[in-house]
């Protein structure tokens, strides 16, 4: 991402949602409060909106000749919320691996605590074993074994947990994986599914990816942790990060019971105020008709070995838009962009260790396209760096328009995007 500067012209604001997590028992905690829970979900968005519009023409004298909102994660999925619910603020928005569907991560999220209880629980050396078999399977699927898995679909077809199974389907040391650790597996990289619709009608969420597994960012983080899931939790750094924001947002939004605890939750038992939070807080509208009729333009980016929130949910999501509104319809205004190998982050590594390219400027590529009319090209380039002055170029590789994938051509330098082609299996 570039800096912005004063010379570029652009004045920016943020908002903290309308509440303070560090003033908070929990950082969900806030929810139990109405007013905080509606802003959180929207309203603090169009409120900052309106008030920075007149801070910033009071300021310099008029009001801004555009407006773009620029956020990932949390923030993606409000980029999304005011294409849908305020479609006549932004001129452009860029949301990168957005929580799309909130109550469908936090559901899963939830439910991967659940999934490693007993004997399910995956430690650092089985997380690093299960990335190692991915690589086997799946790296050679774009072309090229480089430890990154660019083509990211396919691979879920083809890798089969079952391979790693111990010879007694019990717990044999970190040399393979017992049943319950496979169905733990298994369980997270399957759908989610509700027996009843969320808003928007969605039924379910979809499962994790493979790749990148153990690497900085990637599944000790957010799915394992540093022990199996527990109520009350041992602290925040202990479990993975799925259960502390799951079952956070299950005591707090859902349930409202902060002594409640979430390894026996049923979302059934709870439809109604589950259906009220996921129309407070989903972004899953496909109507983004009358963000199109403004001019508006929206670039979507997910990383493909993100185990914060399911890519696939933005996939999910981008395929409900062209659904409802058709596919030369949505050519017109909206992007969808995938980058293998990285995490929710952004960054990432090779299984070998060397970074995954991952720097793009989609500020800029969302400028050209409001301000110039030049559509976004169905390859971008990323770029690895050095981490020292002056920055240099160490690696390109095309980030790819979904469905497209980056596949090596068979002859040229591996770490050169000209190299590789974008295509779709």
């Amino acid at each position: 991402m570039r800096p912005l500067t004063r010379r570029q012209g652009y004045a920016t604001f943020g908002t903290d949602s309308g509440h303070q997590a560090a003033s908070l028992p929990e950082i969900q905690a806030f929810a139990l409060n109405d007013e905080a829970l509606v802003n959180f979900a929207y309203a603090s968005y169009k409120k900052t909106r309106d008030v920075a519009v007149k801070i910033i023409g009071s300021r310099y004298g008029r009001a801004p000749s555009r407006m773009y909102f620029f956020g990932g994660s949390e923030g993606g999925r409000e980029g999304l919320t005011m294409a849908q619910r305020f479609p006549a603020d932004y001129d452009g928005i860029v949301s990168i691996v957005p929580v799309i569907s909130w109550v469908g991560l936090q559901t899963a999220g939830n439910r991967s605590g659940i999934a490693q209880q007993n004997g399910g629980w995956l430690n650092a050396a089985k997380v690093t074993l299960l990335r190692k078999s991915v690589v086997s399977a799946c790296d050679q699927l774009d072309g090229l074994a480089d430890g990154i898995i660019s083509n990211y679909e396919k691979c879920g077809a083809v890798f089969k947990p079952s391979t790693l199974r111990c010879a007694s389907g019990g717990d044999e040391a970190d040399l393979c994986l017992s049943d319950r650790q496979i169905a733990a597996v298994n369980t997270i990289h399957a759908p989610y599914e509700f027996t009843f619709s969320l808003a928007n009608g969605v039924t379910a969420y979809p499962g994790f990816g493979y790749g990148g597994e153990d690497q900085p960012g990637g599944m000790v983080q957010w799915v394992s942790g540093a022990r199996p899931a527990a109520f009350p939790a041992s602290s925040g750094a202990a479990h993975g990060q799925q259960w502390n924001f799951g079952n956070g947002a299950v005591r707090y939004f859902i349930v409202r019971d902060p002594s409640f605890n979430a390894l026996e939750y049923k979302p059934d038992a709870h439809a109604d105020r589950v259906r009220y939070i996921s129309g407070l807080m989903d972004s899953t509208n496909p109507d983004l008709s009358a963000f199109l009729a403004r001019g508006g333009k929206l670039i979507m980016k997910e990383n493909m070995a993100d185990y914060a929130q399911s890519p696939f949910a933005g996939i999910a999501y981008y395929k409900s838009v062209v659904a409802r509104m058709g596919q030369a319809v949505v050519d017109r205004f909206f992007r969808l962009y995938a980058t293998p190998g990285v995490n929710h982050g952004g960054s990432g590594v090779s299984v070998t260790g060397t970074p995954v390219p991952q720097y793009v400027d989609l500020l800029g590529v969302l400028d050209a396209w409001v301000d110039h009319g030049q559509a976004p090209a169905d390859a971008l380039t990323q770029t690895a760096r050095a981490t020292t002055a002056p920055f240099a170029v160490t690696a390109s590789r095309p980030m790819c328009r979904y469905p497209g994938y980056p596949r090596y051509n068979g002859t040229g330098d591996r770490n050169d995007a000209s190299s590789f082609s974008c295509v779709a299996d």
